[in-house]
């Protein structure tokens, strides 16, 4: 900003440092407007925030690590996410797509379990060597 401070004219300083003149344009307003530094960038897109209150969270995930969704009267037999994006839909009126659902189940710590791989017909006393 200080080029053009000293006279330089917008579309040049745009050419010589290399950024639109829309930018320059920008700048120029947050500076009017007394922000703290127009050239200092900022987070970009919607704000992160969960769309739970923190206890309706807690209650989530209090629901998915103590019961089946059996005794919740929903029609699944494990928590998948899926089930998972019921029950907040249900509980607390928060509809969330799979993915989401899915994020979240990761950022509470709850991750997909793979089930054994180990033969079902296979003879412990065998594979012991007994």
């Amino acid at each position: 900003m200080g080029a053009i401070d000293n006279g330089m004219r917008p579309a040049m300083a745009a050419r010589t440092f290399g950024v639109s003149r829309q930018a320059i344009h920008n700048w120029k307003v947050r500076r009017s407007r007394g922000g703290p530094d127009p050239l200092k960038s900022r987070k970009r897109g919607r704000p992160a925030r969960s769309r739970l209150a923190g206890h309706e969270a807690a209650t989530a995930v209090r629901l998915i690590t103590d019961r089946c969704p059996d005794p919740l009267k929903m029609p699944f037999a494990l928590w998948t996410r899926e089930a998972a994006r019921q029950l907040l839909l249900d509980r607390f009126d928060v509809d969330a797509s799979v993915w989401t659902v899915g994020r979240c189940l990761a950022r509470w710590g709850l991750t997909p379990q793979k089930p054994l791989r180990r033969a079902y017909e296979q003879d412990p006393e065998a594979v012991a060597g007994t």
